[in-house]
């Protein structure tokens, strides 16, 4: 225990040590959000996978697999195929964008810039939208961290909860995005490394792979087959979770803050390479935690690699890989609290309650806001039996369908308008809000709501743009010369 403490406290003095290396480079709100447009390939590349992933890698996708088996697998794939076609065809574009549209250095002000909205209201909406399902998702996080703490230090949940949410705020107000984003490329290095070891070693402790899949199909022939128990609709909903991609705030804010556009490849190739192994380090840690638990399951199977971690490797090493699971937890929870407070306090306090406010007091308001948030976000999540991937799966059902409709068609579509931009975000928002109510009916009222709150909002911003005026002149001469830029 006292190897497991030292390794902890270890980590956190290096991630706090970041943070006030990270805040003698913030200087004004543009730093603090955007981190002054300054992130390299690599570190685009693992702040954005480490701040996706979050804890649903290490807990909860291995926590399925080894409840439901291989026919989880559709999941990753979705989210594999998803996260490349927003690298591909978003990331790019939108760091120029950005850019030409008045510098925006939050989605919100983004939307508000593209579509020459005068009023304020496309942003004050947008900033509504990323504050609620925010508050579920970093909620997710810190039951992640109170489920950490309390398995590995024996103490209870809501004590393990205080500590995570505690030293999230300390490194995230004092150094804000590139705290951030220097934090999560060191932790998105430990999370790789830890998801290599693990299903490694538990293969190794078995003695082959073959007789761990033997040990698997003994417990039930479910767990090795892809299609077993499986729907047309049910792996159309987990191949779905892709889409939620293009609306995520948090990992597009990385494209933005780029260094430069040319970038953007070498950060992609980065972050698949470490995605598509990671995905496939926790498929494994949750097959394989069948064999090696097996004929015990677990009460709760989202602590699978926590448990495997301290069995299977000396105090020092275990400490290191639940250092992973911690980095996971923050990396995600921090992103989204950043994200948060800049749609309150750009997007909300600066355009509408004090557009002169000076440099220093944006910085205090968007720490206070960061701190209100959290303490909201742990209300959320002082029961433990939340689900991980529930609230994860709400929020990013949420985010995606609001966003991500948005997003495409404004990056690709002359003609998209204010009108349609509105209609986009408050029919995706409302369906994923209504959806679930609708799942008793059965059939496809049984999707994921992040497909059908995807396509309903794509068909309201057509239609939406159609029927009303074509954009002005000005927004479209800044989407030529943002073609021509490219």
């Amino acid at each position: 225990m006292s190897a497991l403490v030292i390794v902890f406290v270890l980590y956190i003095v290096i991630i706090f040590g970041l943070a006030v290396c990270s805040y003698f480079y913030t200087k004004n709100l543009h730093d603090y959000m955007l981190g002054g447009r300054s992130l390299s390939g690599p570190i685009a590349a693992l702040g954005a996978g480490a701040s996706d992933m979050s804890s649903w890698l290490l807990l909860a996708l291995p926590g399925t697999v080894m409840l439901n088996g291989l026919n989880q697998i559709w999941l990753p794939i979705g989210l594999a195929l998803g996260a490349y076609l927003n690298w591909q065809f978003v990331a790019r574009r939108l760091r120029v964008y950005t850019e030409m549209a008045n510098d925006s250095i939050t989605i919100p002000s983004y939307f508000e810039n593209r579509f020459g909205d005068k009023t304020g209201l496309l942003r004050l909406l947008s900033a509504i939208v990323i504050l609620i399902f925010f508050t579920f998702y970093t909620a997710s996080g810190f039951v992640a961290g109170g489920l950490l703490f309390g398995s590995t230090f024996q103490i209870d949940y809501s004590t393990g909860l205080y500590i995570t949410a505690f030293i999230i705020l300390v490194y995230t107000c004092i150094g804000g995005f590139l705290a951030i984003s220097w934090v999560d490329f060191f932790q998105g290095s430990l999370m790789f490394i830890a998801l290599i070891i693990v299903p490694i070693a538990v293969w190794m402790h078995i003695g082959s792979l073959s007789d761990a899949l033997t040990m698997v199909s003994q417990q039930s022939s479910v767990y090795l087959n892809v299609f077993k128990d499986t729907t047309l609709v049910g792996v159309i909903s987990l191949f779905a979770w892709g889409l939620g991609y293009f609306g995520q705030p948090h990992i597009l804010v990385r494209f933005m803050a780029t260094k430069t556009a040319k970038s953007v490849p070498q950060a992609q190739f980065i972050c698949m390479t470490w995605m598509c192994i990671a995905l496939l380090g926790a498929v494994f840690t949750g097959l394989l935690g069948i064999a090696y638990f097996a004929p015990n399951m677990l009460q709760n199977p989202e602590t699978v690699f926590v448990l495997l971690s301290q069995m299977l490797f000396d105090p020092w090493v275990a400490g290191a890989l639940l250092a992973a699971v911690l980095s996971a937890t923050m990396s995600t929870a921090s992103a989204q609290l950043l994200a948060s407070s800049s749609a309150v306090v750009e997007d909300f306090y600066h355009k509408f309650i004090r557009p002169y406010a000076t440099v220093n007091e944006m910085l205090i308001v968007s720490r206070i806001v960061v701190l209100m948030i959290a303490i909201i976000a742990m209300l959320f999540a002082l029961n433990p039996k939340n689900s991980i991937l529930n609230l994860v799966g709400y929020a990013w059902a949420g985010l995606g369908a609001s966003f991500g409709p948005i997003i495409i068609l404004s990056l690709y579509w002359r003609r998209m308008n204010l009108v349609g931009a509105f209609a986009g975000i408050v029919v995706g928002a409302l369906t994923v809000i209504i959806w679930p109510y609708l799942k008793f009916l059965g059939g496809f009222f049984e999707l994921y709501e992040l497909l059908p709150g995807f396509i309903f909002a794509c068909v309201a911003i057509v239609v939406a743009s159609l029927m009303s005026k074509i954009p002005n002149q000005l927004i479209l001469e800044q989407y030529s010369q943002t073609k021509e830029r490219l």
